[in-house]
């Protein structure tokens, strides 16, 4: 079975959300979840967001909470937040 087969994303009434294919959460919030998965980086954005469950060795994740938005970014998007970080821990 090839990585891209791994991936996978179901969502249950946009309160319950479960993404196989995880190899890294590179950051989390209540607000945004950015997760490094086997078809590129994915961003969970919502309301309220827990990650209930994380097997990396499995590549499995499980995230309860409201969910506005489901996106797939390129490479560039991790390097433009790492950046924004930085400078807003600077301008403090």
């Amino acid at each position: 079975m090839s990585e891209e087969a791994r991936h996978r994303l179901e969502v249950g009434q946009r309160k319950e959300t479960r993404v196989d294919g995880v190899r890294h959460v590179e950051s989390f919030t209540e607000q945004e979840i950015l997760i490094d998965t086997d078809m590129g980086l994915l961003v969970l954005a919502g309301e309220g967001l827990n990650i209930t469950q994380l097997d990396l060795e499995a590549g499995r994740l499980q995230v309860e909470g409201y969910i506005n938005s489901i996106e797939y970014k390129d490479s560039g998007y991790r390097k433009a937040r790492r950046g924004k970080n930085i400078l807003s821990r600077i301008l403090k």
